[in-house]
């Protein structure tokens, strides 16, 4: 089995894309309605393009919609864990 150009990863071409079935995945396009999932290691896969997702990062659940673009890719890599660093000056008294 050649993986195709489109899914390829670092998984070994024999095992194919990671990917979960999400039994309502043709209501939530038909009802625009976002599926909330844990697995983060999913490749997107094109018939997932114009689904929203919340993808959980650790604490919340981040939107994320998908574009064609997108495709091949994981669900985890748009759903960041970490915060942007910021420094907040304190008043001194």
């Amino acid at each position: 089995m050649q993986p195709s150009l489109i899914l390829r990863s670092g998984r070994s071409a024999w095992k194919g894309p990671y990917f979960v079935a999400f039994p309502n995945l043709k209501e939530a396009l038909i009802n625009n309605v976002a599926i909330r999932t844990q697995a983060r290691g999913c490749t997107i896969l094109p018939n997932f393009v114009g689904i929203r997702f919340m993808v959980h990062n650790g604490k919340d659940y981040a939107p994320v919609m998908i574009t064609q673009d997108m495709v091949g890719h994981k669900l985890g890599e748009f759903a960041h864990t970490k915060k942007r660093f910021t420094y907040k000056m304190t008043k001194n008294k």
